[in-house]
């Protein structure tokens, strides 16, 4: 579905700054963001506080007003706007809940993991699960095994990964996500914890 006329012309009106055209944007889009940042936490088994969801909310929209509206500037009108606000709005959501030291309702697991993306391993933890890694590459393919090998093996960052093997960065932390917890289901824990 590409880009409606309705939200072309809000779009417009937002970028020449005329009068009520930010808050009718706020309104229009307002559930789409509140939605993105329920689902993204729910997704990481985080519960967070009305209150914490209006803060994340605010910095989404702040996100898009910052340095005159650059983040709409750049929407190029191939998809919906409501497509585009979702990506932008998620990469927010997930860049600070990851800031957050605690946040209410995190359980115990959820937090390491947080921690853990957040920072990564340290070389001594990828080194010690060497065993432990290698016996897990064995019942994983493809791509998935190649970012684990070289995030845990040859201690890559998640740009260098990305490059090698021609991944989206901000798609190599979900597929380590999801190679973790193939290891924790097998009884194998990858973060050296």
């Amino acid at each position: 579905m590409g880009l409606s006329e309705l939200d072309r012309n809000l779009l417009q009106r937002c970028l020449q700054r005329e009068p009520r055209a930010w808050e009718n944007f706020v309104d229009r889009f307002l559930g789409v963001v509140v939605h993105v940042i329920q689902h993204t936490a729910q997704s990481r088994s985080l519960r967070i506080s009305p209150q914490d969801r209006d803060d994340l909310a605010a910095e989404v929209f702040l996100t898009l007003i910052n340095e005159d509206y650059a983040v709409l500037r750049r929407f190029r009108g191939q998809s919906s706007l409501a497509t585009y606000l979702t990506v932008i709005a998620r990469r927010v959501v997930v860049r600070e809940l990851l800031k957050r030291k605690t946040v209410s309702g995190l359980n115990e697991e959820a937090a390491s993991e947080a921690i853990l993306v957040q920072r990564g391993p340290s070389d001594e933890e990828r080194i010690s699960d060497r065993d432990e890694i290698e016996q897990i590459l064995r019942t994983l393919h493809g791509p998935e095994a190649d970012v684990i090998r070289m995030y845990h093996l040859e201690g890559k960052t998640y740009r260098e990964i990305s490059t090698k093997v021609g991944m989206p960065e901000n798609t190599i932390g979900p597929t380590l996500s999801r190679a973790r917890a193939k290891m924790r289901k097998a009884g194998i824990d990858a973060s050296g914890r």
